[in-house]
């Protein structure tokens, strides 16, 4: 399917069309429906006829391949196994976790209350930090072969060669900043050589956790990656400030 073509029946996707796929899974819905924030796919909160609510993801069309996302499913269901706090999918009456509503992937998920963690404190990062050596365990003990490889490779080289058939950069500043791309991705090379990589979340900041009553969820791993566990780190808490230095001892 054409890119553009793919995209127009993303932008289509309409509340009643949400709805209709909550039915097709089998769920009785009340005509309440209502877009939740979300920057890559589109995201919904269906209301069921009992008054209770779900969440359904419909991805980005050609953005991740149905392989890719059954990896995502498979990395959440063995957390879920583990007993670690995520937010968890709804399988479809067949058992599955995934399905497809006109040409577009969707799957449903449970509703969790509660807000990302506002102020980062020693004891939170404390938490979080036991929470994601769970999680990286879990990773650890399984495969995700169809997955993004988080190398300088994939992040910097690739979109180099992109930019460049595409004639993006501006003639003037192509030389430089080819120059000062590559030279980040030896530096990459350098400082990733032996270290290793595995199944992690791949997007682990605040925006992708639920806090609520003493309780931490994880959501949104569509960003699932394989790469070193020190990147869901990172992501947390990028300062390089005192305080943040001292939140990461």
């Amino acid at each position: 399917m054409p890119l553009d073509q793919a995209t127009d029946l993303f932008l289509a996707l309409t509340p009643a069309k949400v709805l209709a796929a909550g039915e097709q899974a089998g769920l009785r819905c009340n005509p309440v429906c209502h877009a939740l924030n979300s920057y890559e796919n589109r995201v919904y909160d269906i209301q069921l006829e009992d008054e209770t609510h779900v969440v359904a993801k419909f991805y980005r069309p050609q953005r991740w391949s149905r392989e890719q996302i059954l990896e995502e499913h498979r990395f959440m269901n063995d957390l879920e196994e583990a007993e670690v706090p995520i937010c968890n999918l709804r399988r479809f009456p067949d058992g599955s976790t995934l399905r497809v509503k006109e040409d577009i992937y969707y799957c449903l998920y449970d509703r969790f209350g509660g807000r990302a963690p506002q102020d980062m404190d020693h004891e939170l990062a404390e938490r979080l930090g036991m929470l994601l050596g769970r999680l990286h365990n879990v990773g650890a003990a399984g495969e995700s072969r169809s997955r993004i490889f988080l190398d300088a490779n994939t992040y910097v080289r690739a979109n180099l060669k992109w930019l460049t058939e595409k004639e993006t950069v501006p003639r003037h500043l192509e030389t430089r900043y080819l120059d000062a791309a590559n030279k980040l991705a030896s530096i990459a090379d350098r400082r990733m050589a032996g270290v290793d990589r595995q199944r992690i979340h791949g997007d682990f900041h605040a925006g992708n956790l639920l806090l609520r009553d003493g309780t931490i969820h994880v959501l949104d791993f569509d960003d699932h990656v394989v790469g070193p566990p020190v990147q869901d780190f990172w992501l947390l808490l990028q300062g390089r400030d005192d305080w943040t230095r001292q939140l990461m001892e």
